[in-house]
């Protein structure tokens, strides 16, 4: 189900579940995630549960905050299985639940989903669902395999919807895309290729683009995103476009040659990625990432529970570009 509730806070060290931190119109802290339980001892059989917190002051008063279930998957059927990666967006005056999701007969038949809530209380009211992102009318090939891990910005009066998605044959290939929005369940223009794994530390295990999320200073789009599979050579990379440029023209994007984060055998870290932005009380840039702190895995990496949610102050240098390191 989907939860709104507590999230083990250490502003120094791993956080519990917590993919999405954002801040909400009033100034205070809402986190969306998403918990689950084994499936009468199924080894594979998972139940999730999306979790909101309750609005705080400040991002360490999210350790003490209630839970509050908002959303429960599907017994099959579509929404029933895999219930990963949700966002919470703010759009026209609405709040947004963005995750993906398999099914129960097929679980790695993985699409983009959206819930609106319909009330002013994202705690409270009631949540609908829309079904399955959709997108234009044009496009026969978006969303038509597994999709995942989108995120949603706005630029010079567009909004913009980014997500990953596999193509291909054998193990595929999980590019990222990008396509103006018509509704907040609706695309507009069809999909544009952003980036495909093109670099060695973008193929360890699984050939992986996946997890956008965007954060803009000094006229500039930083778009970041993990790669590689979900173990220690899980990494992020960055792609940087100008606010005033097309952003529906690939030549827009500059791709960085190597990682922008990494494991830190020295700091205990590894497999830092599928990230989020937000602020402090302060007003300081911080981002909310998931890691390890274990090096080896025993088994599938996907299903290894010991990832936690962290958060980093960003810094800015001289160039006006974000500065990544652990020891912010």
């Amino acid at each position: 189900m989907i939860r709104v509730g507590a999230v083990n806070i250490d502003t120094s060290h791993p956080l519990g579940f917590g993919e999405v931190m954002e801040r909400d119109n009033r100034a205070r802290y809402v986190a969306v995630y998403n918990d689950s339980f084994r499936d009468h001892g199924e080894v594979e059989g998972f139940i999730r549960r999306f979790g909101l917190e309750r609005r705080c002051d400040t991002l360490e008063e999210l350790a003490e905050a209630q839970e509050v279930t908002v959303w429960k998957c599907h017994p099959h059927g579509s929404m029933s299985m895999h219930i990963w990666a949700p966002e919470l967006h703010f759009l026209d005056g609405k709040w947004y639940l963005y995750f993906a999701a398999g099914t129960r007969e097929d679980k790695w038949k993985i699409r983009p989903y959206v819930l609106e809530c319909t009330g002013e209380d994202p705690l409270t009211a009631p949540w609908k669902e829309h079904g399955k992102m959709q997108c234009a009318a044009e496009d026969s090939f978006s969303f038509r395999s597994f999709s995942l891990d989108a995120t949603i910005f706005e630029n010079k009066g567009e909004r913009y919807y980014v997500w990953a998605e596999k193509v291909g044959v054998g193990k595929q290939i999980s590019n990222l895309y990008i396509a103006q929005m018509e509704t907040p369940w609706r695309l507009k223009t069809v999909q544009v290729l952003l980036t495909t794994p093109d670099y060695d530390w973008e193929r360890v295990g699984f050939w992986v683009n996946e997890g956008p999320a965007v954060i803009r200073h000094g006229g500039k789009i930083f778009l970041t995103y993990s790669a590689s599979e979900t173990g220690a050579a899980y990494c992020m990379g960055m792609l940087t476009a100008e606010e005033d440029a097309d952003l529906l023209d690939p030549l827009s994007w500059k791709k960085e040659r190597w990682p922008v984060l990494e494991s830190s055998p020295e700091k205990g870290i590894y497999g830092p990625g599928h990230n989020s932005f937000t602020t402090d009380s302060e007003g300081n840039d911080i981002m909310v990432y998931h890691a390890r702190t274990e090096k080896d895995i025993e088994g599938d990496p996907l299903y290894n529970p010991n990832r936690h949610a962290m958060l980093m102050r960003l810094r800015w240098g001289e160039d006006g570009r974000p500065v990544f390191s652990f020891d912010s």
